[in-house]
């Protein structure tokens, strides 16, 4: 049912502590239990599970349950010990302050007309907040399940993180869009939003210490969002191959782990100072050689020249062709951590330090549909198609896999 790994010491690598796979179904949802040392799941065969775990370092099922439908998400406050759990249905069940009764719910409330997505309880509001396929942001009154308010966004929802000091809500949608709501008791206005992914948004993750949001999306690519200290800046962050399903920000490390479709995780030192990618500028002929584009047909008919392909520089934003950017780098500092196109010029002043990697990458061995951050204990806990829950440690000094 699950087995114990032994781990073998080596810096900035995940350990793989345990692995629980005795599910039916993928595991859409799963959080760690800091002080009884256990993990919450709950898994589309409608089942949810306590593991606990035992001296011999395996987890066993200690509560189990059958919902009425299919859960599609989960939110658990370790404070309180309240469970409040999503299904395809469109209803919300919040448990009351013990695991014990998780059979018996505190309320069930219908919020959405489809199937919930993501579920977000606040301790210090007493608020439940919730989104659903039916594009609407609810939230609801913790203790008797009263909805308070709720929001139309422009596409169904896949990310929601909340700021308690400022009452702001991000909503990340299907159309690749971050919007900021300022949330009062039952009503709630517009503030902005961020378009920067070509993709849909498929993660948020949400500093308050430094209020700086990330976003993950199917385009592969995460964006910080730096909203308190530079009024919007927003700097990418290219690591991965394939759709990233998860975020969490490790806050004493001052390190970001993502995580992709592909099973890749990847640990971000965010303790250097990054640098935003350029604006990719217009031009109807190469800025280096002026040579015309392929669109460009009277300096063509002119110059009597074929017209070439268009490309852009990642370091300067130059319009240049192919040939005075024949070059590949990494340029970590501005996200890159995989060779991108640059111009002639650029790659000559690219130095070994500039080049330094400022992410590691790892290997989870499943393809993850979620993932969760215990940032008491530093571990990391991950879920997959394979229907198995891994358990990592994930701090800056850990151990391999």
């Amino acid at each position: 049912m699950a087995a114990e790994i032994q781990p073998q010491p080596q810096a900035r690598k995940p350990c793989l502590l345990s692995k629980i796979d005795a599910f039916q179904e993928v595991v859409s949802t799963a959080v760690i239990i800091p002080k009884e040392d256990g993990v919450i799941s709950v898994s589309e065969d409608r089942t949810i599970r306590v593991w606990l775990k035992r001296d011999s370092g395996q987890y066993w099922p200690s509560i189990y349950h059958t919902m009425p439908s299919s859960s599609s998400c989960m939110s658990f406050n370790p404070e309180t010990r309240r469970l409040s759990v999503g299904m395809d249905t469109g209803s919300i069940c919040v448990s009351p302050t013990t695991l014990i009764l998780i059979n018996s719910f505190l309320f069930m409330c219908v919020a959405h007309q489809g199937r919930v997505t993501v579920v977000l309880f606040v301790l210090e509001m007493e608020w439940l907040l919730s989104t659903g396929q039916d594009k609407n942001f609810t939230w609801h009154c913790s203790e008797s399940g009263q909805q308070l308010g709720t929001y139309r966004t422009s596409a169904w929802v896949s990310g929601l993180q909340f700021d308690v000091e400022t009452r702001h809500a991000f909503v990340g949608d299907q159309s690749g869009q971050v919007t900021i709501l300022k949330l009062e008791q039952d009503s709630c206005s517009l503030v902005t939003t961020f378009k920067g992914h070509t993709g849909n948004v498929t993660a948020l993750c949400w500093d308050p210490v430094t209020r700086v949001l990330f976003s993950g999306s199917s385009d592969h690519s995460i964006i910080m969002w730096d909203i308190g200290g530079r009024k919007g800046t927003a700097i990418e962050l290219q690591g991965h191959n394939d759709k990233v399903q998860g975020l969490c920000y490790a806050s004493h490390t001052r390190q970001l782990i993502s995580c992709s479709s592909d099973g890749s995780i990847v640990i971000w030192n965010m303790d250097v100072t990054r640098q935003e990618t350029p604006e990719w500028l217009d031009s109807d002929s190469c800025q280096k050689c002026e040579q015309p584009f392929f669109w460009n047909f009277k300096q063509m008919w002119d110059s009597k020249k074929i017209g070439l392909r268009q490309h852009h520089c990642r370091k300067c934003g130059q319009a240049v062709c192919g040939k005075c950017s024949s070059k590949r780098s990494t340029i970590p500092l501005m996200g890159f951590e995989f060779e991108v196109r640059v111009c002639d010029s650029c790659h000559e002043s690219i130095s070994d330090e500039d080049r330094a990697p400022t992410a590691t990458f790892h290997d989870s061995k499943h393809s993850i549909v979620y993932m969760h951050y215990e940032p008491t204990t530093g571990n990391l806990l991950t879920s997959g198609t394979d229907k198995v829950i891994k358990v990592w440690k994930s701090t800056r000094s850990v151990c391999c896999v």
